[in-house]
């Protein structure tokens, strides 16, 4: 197995200088992260736990005759609370705090709010759950407890439409089938959901399950409203692969059953840009060695493609994300004989695996979540264990689409204000607008495509030679620090009287006309030197009608009739 892991190690300073964006924060006793997001000012925001110490005060009243009473009054000195870490695109810390809490707590998932605040949700270690609701700074604006009379966790929190959240945990029940109390206890272990207004209001709370051992694992909400749950069902006989479709008020639509032969465990359900969905599951094979096994499924419970990933060594997905071209990352881990590293894998998308890499030393590391971030780069968190000691770290890192770890920038957003700056004319005149990851898209009507034509006009022509004037010269002074320069085509949604796919076919190939004819135009407009410098980092898609303009929830058919530049640092 390959080890790739050049670390900052974060002790009382704080700071180290290396070029790979992998940062470890190494605290007293076990510490972990778990989720991700990207803030609105581009920094990385994760949540797990940290180790916190309860010292206790001295008294001369206590008088302890045996070994035993004087442990039993050290019990819980020291355990886990929630921990909201904060690093800019340098990789320094600007944040790291503890969101204290009455009692031992862990964090599973952060969210960003509209007023780039949070929404974190986790559990007790007394077996209550917890959202809390935070500013930009971490402060706690509100605090929800909740859950059933019994032990509860949490697996995941996510964003609903309606800006509020929904918690998707797991109650513990010890209660009898013959119990007439029953209902309000399905089995041993019952799915455990709860939706909240974006303001902390508990919407509802139900449970879902049979009298076996029932865990929630994931879920995401439909382009409906509806709910999709990923679930696993155990017994002592065979474990289940659940996928359960609820309405937004938590009534069941549907439950698909994976009645399995074979040892299959979920991680985690995705929608996809296509509307349709895809579970993260791992499978043993023959040798008992875990493969990855990718599902992408309907909203109406139809199988679209079920795939193995075979792998040398055990491997499994815990989170997977998609790239606005509709390519995949997955993080996760591999384990051989010896040890278990964080795994990246990069997918296509009709699932055909693209790359992978292994991270890490020679101990146990995970990855657990992974977020994508605004320049097509992606950031993973979990743990990392080193060499000499037993105790677990938080982990951050960033990571390319090829595989390899990406590097700190530090000019990332002096390049954003420079382009500002060169368009500055453009930009006040509303001829074109710049966004922070670094796409730019012309927004003057003379700039949008005539319906099905992809010839470029004398006014189209003549904007593109003074902006590439501009752009090109000013990318050749970044050389060192850009990855693409990318030219996309996109269209309307409508073609006459065609079928879908007719209407997508010859959407998508009018689509890359576009971007065609717009790159060869600026590429033949260029010198030898510079054409040559170009055909490295040029590259022109169609994207048919998948990033059409929206206004006021109804299509702007001729703002979508445009390209689109988008430049990837390094």
């Amino acid at each position: 197995m390959r080890y790739i892991l050049i670390s900052i190690l974060l002790l009382s300073s704080l700071n180290a200088k290396i070029s790979d964006f992998s940062v470890i924060i190494d605290k007293p006793f076990n510490d972990a992260l778990f989720d991700i997001a990207q803030d609105y000012d581009r920094q990385i925001s994760a949540v797990g736990f940290t180790t916190k110490h309860k010292s206790k005060k001295k008294s001369f009243n206590n008088t302890f005759t045996n070994p035993f009473d004087y442990l039993e009054s050290l019990s819980s000195a020291n355990s886990s609370q929630m921990n909201l870490l904060k690093i800019d695109h340098a990789a320094n810390i600007t944040l790291n705090k503890t969101l204290n809490i009455s009692t031992f707590s862990k964090a599973v998932s952060v969210i960003k709010t509209p007023s780039d605040g949070y929404f974190v949700g986790g559990y007790t270690l007394d077996g209550s759950l917890v959202v809390l609701k935070l500013n930009y700074n971490g402060d706690i604006i509100f605090s929800r407890k909740f859950g059933t009379a019994n032990l509860d966790s949490m697996s995941s929190l996510k964003l609903l439409s309606d800006g509020g959240v929904l918690a998707i945990g797991s109650a513990i029940t010890t209660r009898s089938k013959d119990d007439p109390l029953f209902q309000t206890g399905l089995g041993l272990n019952d799915i455990f959901i709860t939706r909240f207004s974006k303001d902390g209001v508990k919407l509802w709370s139900k449970k879902y399950g049979t009298v076996d051992d029932d865990k929630a694992i994931d879920a995401v909400e439909a382009f409906d409203g509806s709910i999709m749950v990923l679930s696993s069902t155990e017994n002592e006989s065979h474990k289940n692969i659940n996928l359960m479709r609820i309405n937004e008020n938590g009534n069941k639509v549907w439950l698909k059953v994976y009645d399995e032969k074979v040892d299959v465990t979920p991680y985690s359900i995705t929608r996809l840009r296509d509307n349709n969905f895809l579970l993260s599951l791992s499978q043993k094979n023959d040798m008992n060695t875990e493969q990855v096994r990718l599902i992408k499924i309907s909203m109406h419970k139809k199988t679209i493609v079920d795939k193995i990933i075979p792998t040398t060594y055990s491997s499994l997905l815990k989170s997977i994300k998609e790239y606005s071209n509709s390519n995949l990352i997955g993080v996760g881990s591999v384990r051989d004989t010896y040890n278990t590293d964080a795994l990246q894998m990069q997918f296509d998308s009709e699932l055909n695996l693209l790359c992978q890499e292994h991270y890490g030393e020679e101990n146990y590391d995970m990855f657990n979540s992974v977020a994508i971030l605004h320049n097509s780069k992606a950031a993973a968190v979990g743990i990392n264990t080193s060499e000499a000691s037993q105790e677990s770290n938080m982990w951050i890192m960033k990571l390319n689409s090829d595989c390899t770890v990406a590097q700190k920038s530090t000019k990332e957003v002096d390049f954003y204000i420079a382009l500002k700056r060169l368009f500055k004319d453009e930009i006040e005149s509303n001829k074109l607008r710049i966004y922070e990851d670094m796409s730019i898209e012309f927004i003057y009507p003379e700039l949008y495509f005539k319906v099905a034509e992809y010839i470029l006009t004398k006014p189209q022509k003549e904007f593109l030679t003074k902006f590439s004037k501009k752009l090109i010269p000013f990318l050749y002074r970044y050389t060192e620090m850009i990855d693409t320069l990318e030219i996309n085509g996109h269209t309307s949604s409508e073609w006459g009287n065609t079928s879908f796919t007719q209407t997508y076919l010859k959407n998508e190939k009018l689509s890359m006309n576009r971007s065609f004819s717009t790159l060869s135009y600026i590429f033949k407009k260029q010198d030898k030197t510079t054409q040559k410098w170009l055909s490295e980092i040029l590259k022109g898609s169609g994207l048919s009608y998948s990033k059409k303009v929206m206004l006021y929830n109804s299509e702007d058919r001729d703002r979508s009739r445009r390209v689109s530049f988008k430049i990837i640092l390094k």
